[in-house]
């Protein structure tokens, strides 16, 4: 026996035939259905209507719709109370694959208490009207297809009458493949790629039907929740999961009308099963996540497809018909409002900050929106940082040469044996989402302007190759995202204690020595009302010591005891492992980094000369960290610049600038951060400068052995004492340092161009120009040792 909730109503058809169609899988439903219907027409609901009750799917279906009356189609459904959850069940395999165990899982519900049903009616539409849909979506006059179509639609109608008693949750995408591929938007472009490669027809169709066969994933409600329970295991033990859903209130609006791409930073395997917890305990559907095909683990593939994990080749430039089905697949979600998630940096960060973004699929999604597939798709940045990470020894050890292990079975099970342990929380942020339609238009270019006519569509609303000012347009959209997941990823007491160990050269801390180091860092984040995750412990011994021993359990930090008070350093091999934790937080200090050396570099300026060559001075130093760094545009970036002017000399607007007064300010500020947030950064780029200043103009430069060679003198020089600290020898830093040599044209043999120096000429300037910033970062450095001292009582 079910409870029967009964409160759905029959539409009034007015003088046109009622035609009830029922999706039942079941006979059970079919006779809950057919009671319901009998109750409605014996309470007089129908007054003196009759009405015609067909299945969904069925020959009867094909003849009714062809009498040409044009009936009111209306679709019913059973809806059953929510599933529990597996929630520690044990699961086999078999189950998992069969969905053997929703059936079983329902059945023991039904045992221990009566379930709950209710009867949903879905958006009736008549014939003619579906006629009219099915002709301007399908480009179609098949009668087959236009049973088909029907159902679909049924179905459709009813999932959405479904979602407003379940959640929203449960929205899942239905047929997925045969809509695209019946679609007359598909149809153009199968007939585009045939006439550029030359190929029949019929051959560029199949293998585009069998490339969407193998991404398209279903989201199979029992799956998604079975999917969760258990892989749930994999951070719930690891971390305690803090979210900010004040940022999901806007999203949830947005998504009435919109699709959304959830755009998270990465930095654990797990992240995408933390995510997916925060959103569906607030209700959100479930996102179609984006997974590289290394992630294909034999024996979970088929049940992660089936909770929406889409596995995509990690490069697919070279194959127009599979970059065109990626496109139309993505377009297909977004028209739907089917939401999505992925990582731009492509992978986990190696060094605790986000990595350069990547942009194919970010363009993919905007053809949606230029081609009018969708009117909009908002871009949601998240930030998800974790107190502290098992797996960060492992992604250090490769920065220095180790190999990363092949993801599968056996590593997916030491994985998960290894997040046991409790280490702390794991904090999820929402950032300001960001109009795509907006920020494509933001470029000012006629491409870009988004109207049908002006998208660089051809006849067939084909979009075609990016131009160079589409690519840039998705460039600074990518960096507006990264710019605002930094704004709202809070600074954590593992990232400041790692901040104060690191800002000293082979020396260990008292309590009392982290402290001092620590509290200028607390003012400034509470002047400047950054986010954090209460950092106001660090204020006590006590709060620095639970600090500094979460770091030791991980063997990030040593602590020698045996004196008259214990002293704490980091762990010898492990700088790199300190330096994942320090940079989370790091991005929120760059600015005044900034302002502090270009402060240095006015020198006996005065006036509106100092103010020119300092904020020139700043803008030299954003360029030469635009590789490690994400800025917003210049004028936002001069109003942050001023903003922490202010903070180091709030008078200097005051009269004609008084330059001294603000380099006195800065040398006697308890609060001097350059060495400490830049200087791992630029004894990078000045080992590669170095080495490319050596290099043969004449001789082009191999990448691989550049890099190897860096690491080789940089190891070298940190011996010598000329470099501040192992965490500088990190092959992404070198890595960066080489890419912006390769952006400023230093790379290539030796082409000079008119009125531009010889190539060795310039390689030794590069070099300079790193040596002088290295310098004045030094001089911060010694100030500031020199102020700790002063302020400790000992004499320099």
């Amino acid at each position: 026996m079910s409870t029967q909730v009964d409160t759905a109503v029959l539409p009034d058809s007015g003088d046109r035939p009622l035609v009830v169609l029922v999706d039942a899988p079941s006979g059970m439903e079919r006779r809950l259905v057919d009671r319901w219907l009998g109750r409605v027409r014996g309470d007089g609901r129908l007054g003196g209507r009759g009405l015609e009750v067909l299945p969904a799917d069925s020959e009867q279906l094909a003849a009714r719709l062809t009498r040409g009356d044009n009936p009111l189609l209306v679709p019913v459904r059973v809806v059953w109370a929510t599933d529990p959850e597996p929630d520690g069940m044990l699961l086999r395999l078999a189950d998992v694959l069969t969905r053997g165990w929703a059936l079983r899982n329902r059945a023991r519900a039904a045992r221990r208490s009566p379930p709950q049903h209710e009867v949903v009616v879905g958006r009736p539409a008549t014939v003619r009207e579906l006629l009219r849909r099915h002709r301007r979506e399908r480009d179609s006059t098949d009668s087959a297809d236009f049973v088909r179509f029907v159902a679909r639609q049924a179905t459709l109608a009813l999932d959405r009458a479904e979602r407003a008693l379940t959640g929203n949750r449960f929205k899942v995408p239905r047929e997925v493949a045969s809509q695209i591929i019946g679609s007359a938007h598909f149809s153009r472009e199968i007939r585009r790629l045939a006439a550029e490669t030359g190929r029949p027809e019929d051959e560029v169709a199949a293998e585009a039907a069998s490339d969407l066969e193998s991404i398209v994933a279903s989201l199979d409600p029992s799956a998604v929740d079975l999917f969760s329970g258990v892989l749930r295991p994999m951070h719930e033990k690891a971390w305690t999961v803090h979210a900010d859903t004040a940022g999901l209130e806007p999203l949830r609006e947005l998504n009435a009308e919109h699709a959304l791409v959830f755009l998270p930073s990465h930095r654990s395997y797990t992240d995408p099963f933390v995510l997916a917890d925060v959103l569906r305990s607030n209700d959100f559907p479930r996102n179609h996540v984006l997974g590289g095909d290394n992630l294909r683990i034999l024996g979970l593939e088929q049940l992660a497809r089936r909770s929406g994990i889409i596995f995509i080749r990690r490069s697919f430039g070279g194959d127009p018909v599979y970059k065109a089905v990626v496109r139309e697949y993505f377009s297909w979600l977004s028209a739907k409002r089917f939401n999505l998630e992925w990582y731009m940096e492509g992978g986990r960060t190696r060094t605790g900050k986000l990595r350069p973004p990547k942009y194919g699929l970010l363009s993919d999604v905007a053809s949606a929106v230029e081609t009018r597939r969708a009117e909009d798709v908002y871009l949601v940045p998240v930030s998800i940082i974790h107190d502290q990470l098992q797996e960060v020894h492992q992604m250090a050890a490769e920065q220095t040469g180790a190999t990363k292990t092949p993801e599968g079975l056996r590593w997916l099970a030491g994985y998960a044996r290894a997040q046991r342990r409790p280490v702390g929380g794991v904090h999820v942020s929402f950032g300001e989402p960001l109009s795509l339609r907006a920020a494509l238009s933001a470029a000012n270019d006629p491409a870009l302007d988004v109207r049908p006519s002006q998208t660089g569509e051809d006849a067939d609303g084909v979009v075609a190759e990016d131009s160079a000012a589409r690519r840039l347009a998705l460039q600074k959209t990518a960096f507006e995202v990264f710019v605002r997941i930094n704004r709202v990823t809070p600074v954590t007491p593992i990232a400041l204690a790692a901040l104060a160990l690191l800002g000293v050269r082979d020396r260990a801390l008292t309590l009392s020595q982290v402290r001092r180091v620590v509290e200028p860092v607390l003012d400034y984040v509470d002047a400047r009302g950054l986010p954090h995750t209460g950092i106001g412990s660090l204020r006590t011994n006590g709060g620095v010591a639970e600090a500094l021993l979460s770091l030791r359990r991980e063997k990030v930090v040593s602590a020698y005891t045996e004196g008259s008070e214990p002293v704490f350093s980091v762990e010898r091999g492990h700088h790199i492992v300190a330096a994942f934790y320090r940079n989370s937080a790091i991005h929120h200090f760059v600015n005044r980094a900034i302002v502090e050396l270009s402060i240095l570099e006015v020198g006996d300026l005065t006036g509106r000369d100092a103010l020119a060559r300092g904020f020139q001075a700043a803008l030299d130093l954003r360029d030469l960290l635009k590789y490690e760094f994400f800025f917003p545009d210049k004028e936002t970036f001069r109003e942050e610049l001023i903003r922490e002017l202010t903070l180091i000399d709030p008078d200097w607007q005051s009269g004609d600038h008084d330059v001294a007064r603000t380099q006195k300010l800065l040398r006697q500020s308890r609060f001097l951060c350059a060495h400490r947030v830049l200087r791992s950064f630029v004894d990078a780029q000045w080992v590669v400068a170095e080495r490319l200043a050596e290099h043969d103009p004449d001789t082009p430069v191999d990448e691989d052995a550049l890099l190897d060679r860096s690491a080789a003198v940089g190891r070298q020089l940190l011996l010598q004492g000329k470099l501040h600290g192992p965490e500088s020898l990190s092959r992404e830093l070198f890595a960066s340092a080489v890419r912006l040599a390769s952006n400023r044209g230093l790379l290539a043999p030796n082409t000079p161009r008119e009125g531009e120096s010889d190539l060795a000429t310039r390689r030794r300037a590069f070099a300079a120009e790193i040596r002088g910033v290295v310098e004045r970062v030094v001089t911060i450095d010694e100030t500031d040792a020199t102020n700790r001292q002063e302020s400790a009582g000992v004499r320099p």
